[in-house]
């Protein structure tokens, strides 16, 4: 799977308002990463260095091993760790075989320094996204 374009970020309700150049802007880089089923992708109380989109399959997220939902395709999950608010506050494991869009921290302060309207933007949704949760 190549990384995603700006039409497929329009699938993500968290990207969707973003405008077509900035989603292309933010689509270059995101990388794709696969994962198996049962395979742990963060891990509650680690520290964070990435965002993730579910581009395919199923992640359930669990709290202190309580499972609290399942995420599908155009679903995220790590925001938190790309606002810098530190360690992980819930493990993401793979239910199905996965493939994340992923937006590594280094890439976002890059974008905050490079395109600072783009990454404001996000930055804005995601708090939007954590406020109403």
């Amino acid at each position: 799977m190549a990384t995603p374009t700006a039409d497929q970020l329009n699938s993500v309700p968290l990207l969707a308002g973003l405008s077509d150049q900035d989603r292309a802007a933010l689509a270059a880089r995101f990388e794709v990463d696969e994962f198996p089923p049962g395979k742990d992708i963060v891990t509650e109380g680690r520290t964070g260095y990435a965002f993730y989109v579910v581009a395919e399959g199923q992640v359930q997220i669990a709290q202190d091993g309580v499972p609290l939902r399942v995420l599908g395709p155009g679903e995220h999950f790590g925001e938190i760790a790309i606002l810098g608010e530190g360690r992980r506050t819930a493990t993401a494991t793979a239910v199905t075989r996965v493939s994340t869009w992923t937006l590594f921290g280094t890439e976002f302060r890059s974008m905050q320094i490079g395109q600072p309207a783009v990454a404001a933007r996000l930055v804005q949704a995601m708090q939007d996204r954590l406020t109403s949760s």
